[in-house]
Order: C-alpha cells, then sequence, then structure tokens
C-alpha cells in the first residue's frame, strides 16, 4: 500500500469527520454509527458526516475507508466480518492489518431462535429432533461467509447433525423467514428477536457468549456452554480508521471518542438497541483484534465455508 500524505494539524479538528458505515440505513451499525452523530460536536468539537456505503457484506465501505487519507477526518466502524472477508480471498485490502481500531463498542453474542410452537425447549431436543429427520431443518443466518453463518455450520458440524443453510440480506429477512416458517433456526443478533421473543412469537434456546445476556428478555436462556457445547462466538463493533494516521492527532480523536463511548447515556442507548455494551480502549482493542483473527481463522478453517464459498463461484 503506498503512503499517504498528511498535513498535521495543532487545531484538529477543523472541519467535520467523514463516518463511514459499510451497511445500509436502518441497521444496527448504521444505529450505532446515528448515536455517535448525536454528541459528536459536544465531545469532538465537530459534526459527523455519516455515509452509507452497503454492497458486498461491508467490503466496498471498508474499501473505501483503507483508500481513504489517514488524516482523523474519514473514520468507519467495524464488524467481526472485517476479518472473515480477507480469510476468503475476496477482498482487495488485508483489512487487519490496513485498518487501525480506534475503539470497542459493543460485544455481543448471536442467539439461537425457533418458533414459539416447536417442540424443542433446549438445544439437545433440537439435535435429537435433526438426528432423527436429517436435512429436513434449515437454519438462516445474514449472508454466506458471515458470522452467523460460520456459527451455524460449526453447531452443524460439532454436533454431527445436518442442516441446510439459508442466507438472508438482512436480518429483517431472516426473521420474517422464521416466523413464516420458511426456516426452522435463526442464528442472529439479540435484538433483531427481541420484540417477537418478547410477544411470545419466538424462544432462544441458547446464547452464544460466555456468559448469559443482561438483557431481561433473554436473562433465563442458557449459553451453548452450560448445555454442553463449547460455542463462543460474539460479533464486536468498533471504531476504525486508515492506518499511518499522525500520533498527534490519533490522540485527540481516541479521546474525543473515549468521551462519547463512556458516556451513561450512550452505554444505555447501545443496550436499547439490543446490544451488548463492551468499551475498550485503542490498546485493548488492537490485543482483541489479534485473538479473534485467531479464533476465526480456526472457525473458518474447521467449518467447510471456504468450500462452500469457491463452490459458488465456480
Amino acid at each position: 500500500m503506498q503512503s499517504k500524505s498528511v498535513i498535521v494539524s495543532e487545531k484538529y479538528p477543523t472541519k467535520p469527520i467523514t463516518f463511514i458505515v459499510p451497511f445500509g440505513a436502518g441497521g444496527a451499525m448504521d444505529l450505532v454509527a446515528r448515536l455517535l452523530e448525536k454528541s459528536s460536536v459536544k465531545h469532538l468539537g465537530q459534526p459527523m458526516v455519516i455515509i452509507n456505503k452497503p454492497g458486498s457484506a461491508g467490503i466496498l465501505g471498508w474499501n473505501e475507508l483503507v483508500s481513504s487519507a489517514p488524516d482523523g477526518y474519514t473514520i468507519g466502524i467495524s464488524a467481526s466480518e472485517l476479518f472473515l472477508h480477507p480469510l476468503y480471498g475476496s477482498v482487495k485490502y488485508n483489512y487487519p492489518t490496513a485498518l487501525e481500531p480506534l475503539a470497542q463498542i459493543s460485544s455481543t453474542p448471536f442467539v439461537m431462535t425457533v418458533q414459539s410452537n416447536q417442540p424443542w425447549q433446549s438445544v439437545n431436543d433440537l439435535i435429537r429432533y435433526a438426528g432423527q429427520h436429517p436435512g429436513e431443518l434449515k437454519f438462516g443466518h445474514s449472508g454466506i461467509g458471515s458470522l452467523s453463518h460460520v456459527l451455524g455450520e460449526t453447531f452443524s458440524k460439532s454436533t454431527a447433525i445436518t442442516l441446510r443453510q439459508v442466507p438472508f440480506r438482512s436480518s429483517a429477512e431472516s426473521v420474517t423467514a422464521l416466523l413464516g416458517g420458511h426456516v426452522q433456526i435463526l442464528f442472529s443478533n439479540p435484538g433483531s428477536v427481541k420484540e417477537y421473543v418478547k410477544s411470545g412469537m419466538l424462544k432462544v434456546l441458547a446464547v452464544s457468549g460466555q456468559k448469559r445476556l443482561t438483557d431481561q428478555v433473554f436473562a433465563g436462556t442458557p449459553t451453548f456452554q452450560e448445555q454442553g457445547f463449547p460455542l463462543i462466538y460474539s460479533s464486536q463493533y468498533g471504531l476504525v480508521a486508515p492506518k499511518e494516521m499522525p500520533a498527534d492527532i490519533k490522540a485527540k480523536l481516541v479521546e474525543g471518542l473515549r468521551s462519547i463511548l463512556t458516556d451513561s447515556e450512550f452505554k444505555n442507548d447501545i443496550e436499547t438497541l439490543g446490544l451488548q455494551y463492551e468499551y475498550l480502549d485503542a490498546d485493548q482493542s488492537k490485543n482483541q483484534w489479534l485473538h479473534e483473527n485467531k479464533e476465526l481463522t480456526k472457525a473458518v478453517q474447521n467449518s467447510g465455508i471456504i468450500e462452500l464459498i469457491q463452490s459458488q463461484k465456480q
């Protein structure tokens, strides 16, 4: 990657900061960005201008971010898919090395959800049924190669059952498919199904975190680990910037973002969205990146997803 020239300003920031969201308006990432936008003038002294750049499951937006000047005036939001795309060999940049973390906002596990009228009350109930009806059950997820797809394939392989995968373009689409019985299982973030769980239309069999969710709607749902399955997957949302940002600008930007992210109102707003708030600073985020990259690399290799993606390209 070519070096990018940057003019260092002691008065940074002196103009609005562009915030790239690599997915469409209205999704979880976009809603998080709007929360930051709301507080940017107060904590950074300049407004944020949100640019939604959807396409290719985040690739278009992250490509634009990588190619932007590292001057502190273009930042973006990251998700765990940032680590997955390079593993599939389908991108021009290796995002974990082409971008640098500024902070982590949340770490939210997935939930395994079914219709309330299904007879299964636990993961083991579902596994027994799937074993007796091989290939009958279908699971929905948010796209081929997405983290929810990795989780579904890993669950299927680790329990030696046969589940058919069905990709969707959005969480809303996949929830609609579950409600309509077009798929029997859904792996998604808790926020996508929360209202349907509250209303009694859906029920959650397991949480993919190390511990149970704190949200009262899901607090009674055991983790996969509690039920005897070592499946621990969480989707991290964070803030990222192009590499080679001058140290003084980065320090000011990180401090301004820290004051937004650690504000109690922001924390409450994040949890209202159905996300699990977990702030990490820039250095802590870097360590988390190393761990997450290692774990996802291992999961992808064991899931068979790379072969699936390659077969679809042929």
